[in-house]
């Protein structure tokens, strides 16, 4: 009775360690309760059978933890990351992987991905481009540098045109003259450094299903700003622009050299415009050229061949705004008497077949060290000719300008995304998950940390919401799954069950001493 007693006493005492143990973690993000399992002992009799036994108490056969889920609680934290299913968090904690359900990381120093042990969190890095590059789960170190900028190479134009608008009263088409064209659109485009720049597209009609498309960059038109533009590959003008420079950098500076070098920049600025205002597919005329020597002269009104408090760029804006030859169109599109676009019709036009995309050649001036020209290939997928208004019905390209890391953003799938000051937002890496064929065979390390074994099986690793594996939530965490009034319950009836085996020592303590005394 002694030996059936002292059990009891050892059962209940392991039972209130482990009911003591889950109140004390019941606040503790991640945490997975534990239940007591106990067996009954017999010993086996000389002849084999043991039924007949009273049986010599009870034994612990098993603290077994319980993965049930936690609930899930928000968090201000962008870095705090709950699991919603099955799996477990992949970390490496010098060398060593273990896996958790507490998702309450930081950064540290080298942006590692860390929890408050130092346990780092794993997954999968992307590349460049902003692609994740499974494999091996690798620790997630993020790139915050700033994002490279991508310069426009593609535009797509969607309007509706309306069948009811008429040609335009005036001709030919003027960019500066809204009566030449029925409709004007704006995009904004980035050149390879970055530089946001406007492209302009007009719609002239000029027949039944026939509209005639032209495009300007910031506001002027694609061969007037090619002629300026030209400026920028004079090796005449380039040698008389650092000579202007050297000329401001002198010590001391000389008024009158920085003067004389700003008149023979002007003069190399001109002799470069009017060369290239003539050559295919310009069209200058003589009046037109001759308001590029006026605009020359006017810049040295007294003829002494300076100029004063006239920087290049600016000299190059006065002559540039002479030059307003007409701007070349980017191609025709023809309509179907249904309103799509007819592709085929365009490709049989005399003399100049049309294909789309147009390949619109937008120059860049003043020149920004950009590449030169930005040549867009721009399309007009989904746009028609209805009898509705004439509307712009969203245009969009491909590029953006640098921009500075600014925050996280992680999704159900893992994968963190970097929020950046030009609006975009690139993949930076992706959380890896693991999971096990029996989660109660894992060996537990303390921390809110397991470990796999022999009897867990070998993980299975991959990525969230995928297979067994359930869904992350940022900004929360999963809280401990211990049900405190429970406990409380069964803390109760664990002293109840200490108490009553105590009364059986007692009990034949008793007996013993009545045997004892019929001495």
């Amino acid at each position: 009775m002694f030996q059936q007693g002292l059990s009891g006493l050892n059962a209940a005492s392991k039972s209130l360690d482990v009911i003591g143990n889950n109140i004390a973690n019941a606040s503790t993000v991640g945490f997975k309760g534990s239940q007591a399992q106990f067996a009954d002992l017999y010993a086996n009799s000389l002849n084999g059978v043991s039924g007949n036994n009273p049986g010599i108490g009870v034994m612990t056969s098993k603290l077994a933890q319980q993965f049930t889920q936690g609930n899930i609680e928000t968090s201000n934290n962008p870095l705090d990351i709950s699991i919603n299913g099955g799996g477990f968090f992949r970390e490496v904690v010098n060398g060593a992987v273990q896996y958790s359900r507490n998702g309450q990381f930081h950064e540290d120093n080298t942006h590692t991905l860390v929890n408050a042990q130092g346990a780092v969190l794993t997954g999968y890095l992307s590349n460049a481009a902003g692609v994740i590059q499974l494999g091996a789960p690798v620790p997630l170190t993020l790139d915050k540098s700033d994002l490279t900028p991508v310069q426009t190479t593609t535009a797509n134009f969607q309007l509706n045109l309306s069948s009811a608008e008429k040609v335009p009263a005036t001709i030919p088409f003027d960019a500066g003259d809204p009566t030449s064209y029925n409709k004007q659109t704006v995009l904004n485009v980035f050149d390879s450094l970055g530089t946001s720049h406007i492209m302009t597209t007009y719609y002239v009609k000029t027949d039944a299903n026939t509209w005639d498309v032209y495009a300007a960059a910031d506001n002027k038109e694609i061969i007037s700003g090619s002629v300026a533009a030209a400026i920028n590959i004079d090796p005449n003008v380039k040698t008389a622009r650092t000579a202007y420079n050297d000329a401001v950098r002198a010590t001391p500076p000389d008024p009158a050299a920085i003067a004389s070098a700003a008149f023979t920049y002007a003069q190399a600025a001109h002799d470069s415009m009017a060369a290239a205002a003539v050559v295919p597919p310009a069209a200058a005329s003589p009046a037109q050229l001759a308001a590029l020597d006026a605009a020359f002269t006017a810049l040295d009104p007294t003829g002494s061949n300076s100029i004063t408090g006239m920087t290049p760029d600016q000299i190059n804006a006065k002559l540039a705004a002479a030059i307003t030859v007409p701007a070349v169109k980017a191609g025709t599109l023809l309509f179907t008497k249904t309103g799509v676009l007819d592709p085929e019709a365009m490709a049989l036009m005399q003399p100049t077949p049309q294909t789309l995309p147009f390949n619109i050649s937008l120059p860049i001036f003043p020149d920004t060290g950009s590449q030169q020209p930005m040549v867009v290939a721009t399309t007009f997928d989904k746009t028609t000719q209805y009898g509705s208004v004439t509307n712009d019905l969203g245009s969009v390209q491909n590029g953006y300008s640098a921009g500075s890391w600014q925050r996280y953003a992680i999704d159900a799938n893992g994968v963190i995304l970097g929020q950046y000051s030009n609006g975009k937002a690139r993949p930076m890496g992706q959380i890896a998950m693991a999971n096990f064929a029996s989660v109660d065979g894992l060996t537990p390390l303390g921390n809110n940390a397991w470990a796999e074994s022999s009897a867990s099986g070998t993980p299975q690793v991959g990525v969230p919401n995928a297979g067994s594996m359930g869904s992350l939530r940022a900004n929360s965490v999963e809280v401990s799954n211990v049900d405190l009034t429970a406990e409380l319950v069964n803390m109760i009836t664990a002293q109840r069950v200490y108490q009553a085996n105590a009364q059986t020592i007692k009990t034949e303590d008793s007996v013993l001493q009545t045997l004892v005394n019929l001495r």
